[in-house]
């Protein structure tokens, strides 16, 4: 539910859940607290199922190969903090990433004394062959592990990711795919994909409530793998169910609604618009093209890659900061605020992300295109901007 007196140009971050789905969740809530030990003993498991079965069929996978998670940067945890890491082993990974899976994999090379190495992509990037090649490069024989997103979250890059997890796979590296902003916004084929692990969030594109996440994991590569916390299902095992299921269904006791919601977020999408929701995947990348080009014709900015590699975001470069360091908002959760996106939403009631990248005094804006966006919005933003940015 939405702020209507707020131009909101940032689903990409948190996502937004629509009223249909929280209604659900707070009778699943109210179902939970009348009776908790029915519900987590003997109600909670057939809805999750359900969940589960409808959210496989969207990606593309067996219901056996996928659990839930509470986001896709503990899906990306629980694979790391599971490998067998040797001094010296190297995991791979792009100057285009997330900063908290980042840390995760900081964390876990460091543990291991391994190394962390970092493909460096061109900007803007004009092609998905810049990409594959770029990252290729870095292979040695040391490279036990490539942690690849999707879709970038700082530069809303598509990338080409059945073709790298294939040259990957072809040189004996396992690929962990980031793929937050993946369901939802672009079409899944998880199968055809073939990466030995993908980590999703529902909470995103799929307008799930917060907290709905998925991990998949290669039949081959289940025996690795353990949650992030460990719990009953170590060591009982269930009639039905894998030891991957066995392990992340229940890691205590929790609130599990956003994961019971998802396969009714993905009803309430698949309706919203003629054609379901692929066709509302198809409007909301049309949307964001829109929108870019009339941020670069207006104003000038440079986009981050080739239209053919763009989905839901869009990312934009910025006229450098003039004064240098800004005045950041170091009080914000959970990083700094650019002092420009602060004075677009107070000033003129647009929520859009600024930020510096790759750093400082570089700034990009991007824009997220769902289905309460409009072409009016961007206009607006534009418009603003347009008074807010020095003149050339």
């Amino acid at each position: 539910m939405l702020d209507p007196a707020v131009a909101m140009l940032n689903h990409g971050s948190f996502g937004a859940c629509p009223r249909a789905v929280l209604q659900r969740q707070r009778a699943l809530r109210d179902q939970m607290e009348q009776e908790p030990v029915r519900f987590f003993t003997r109600q909670m498991q057939p809805l999750l199922d359900e969940s589960r079965q409808t959210l496989a069929g969207l990606v593309g996978v067996d219901p056996a190969d996928l659990v839930f998670v509470r986001n896709a940067t503990a899906g990306v945890n629980s694979v790391l903090r599971s490998l067998r890491l040797e001094p010296d082993d190297e995991i791979l990974v792009t100057d285009h990433g997330y900063n908290a899976c980042y840390n995760a994999v900081d964390f876990v090379a460091r543990r291991a004394e391994a190394k962390v190495v970092t493909a460096s992509l061109p900007l803007p990037i004009q092609s998905a062959g810049q990409v594959v090649e770029s990252i290729v490069a870095c292979v040695t024989d040391r490279t036990r592990l490539a942690v690849l997103d999707h879709i970038t979250s700082p530069t809303g890059v598509v990338f080409p990711i059945a073709e790298l997890v294939g040259e990957l796979a072809k040189r004996r590296v396992d690929t962990l795919v980031d793929g937050a902003h993946g369901p939802g916004m672009v079409p899944l084929d998880l199968a055809r994909i073939g990466a030995a692990y993908y980590a999703g969030n529902c909470h995103k594109w799929l307008c799930a409530p917060k907290g709905a996440a998925f991990l998949h994991v290669r039949p081959d590569r289940q025996p690795g793998v353990q949650p992030v916390v460990i719990s009953h299902g170590f060591n009982t095992p269930r009639k039905g169910y894998n030891r991957f299921q066995d392990a992340f269904d229940f890691n205590g006791t929790d609130d599990p609604t956003p994961w019971l919601c998802v396969a009714e977020a993905i009803r309430f999408l698949d309706g919203l618009i003629d054609g379901g929701l692929e066709a509302l995947m198809r409007r909301n990348r049309e949307l964001a093209l829109s929108g870019r080009r009339l941020l670069c014709g207006a104003l000038g900015l440079v986009p981050c890659c080739s239209e053919s590699m763009v989905g839901s975001l869009a990312a934009l470069r910025l006229p450098d900061d003039a004064e240098f360091p800004p005045a950041l908002d170091t009080q914000t959760t959970p990083t700094a605020t650019h002092p420009l996106q602060t004075a677009l939403l107070e000033q003129w009631g647009i929520e859009v992300p600024v930020y510096h990248w790759p750093s400082a005094p570089q700034r990009l804006l991007r824009i997220s295109s769902q289905a309460y966006n409009s072409e009016a919005q961007h206009e607006y933003l534009a418009a603003t901007l347009g008074r807010m940015l020095p003149k050339a």
